[in-house]
């Protein structure tokens, strides 16, 4: 094998090394107190977007606090800088992806969503 070639080569395996890092190191990066997703059943007859059928790999924050005892999902650091929201994903991000999805539903500081015949309101917070 020439050398240019083995060169070439091993830089590429070095970029796909530091590609597949920085996949994983985010999720491990964490600084400050952590948010939550929260949910709170209510009754109201405005606009809910329906979730019967979101999964938690596409939901996992979501789905974690409606189906714990205190409404609450894991937490959720930021990293240092704002870079591990760029690799990770966030309850944000699914909040906004339900306000986007069903624009009525949203609310100054959440949405509402629901599931099971029941609606919840559902926030992100920072005890």
């Amino acid at each position: 094998m020439r050398r240019v070639t083995r060169n070439l080569l091993v830089a590429i395996a070095l970029v796909v090394v530091a590609l597949l890092a920085l996949g994983a190191l985010p999720s491990y990066l964490g600084s400050g107190d952590p948010y939550y997703l929260t949910v709170e059943p209510i009754e109201t007859n405005g606009t809910a977007a329906d979730v019967n059928n979101v999964s938690d790999r596409r939901y996992p924050f979501l789905i974690g606090a409606i189906e714990s005892a205190d409404g609450r999902s894991d937490g959720y650091q930021t990293g240092p800088f704002g870079m591990k929201e760029w690799f990770t994903h966030t309850p944000f991000d699914e909040v906004d992806a339900i306000a986007q999805q069903s624009p009525d539903a949203a609310t100054e500081t959440g949405v509402r969503v629901r599931r099971d015949g029941q609606k919840y309101r559902v926030e992100v917070v920072r005890p």
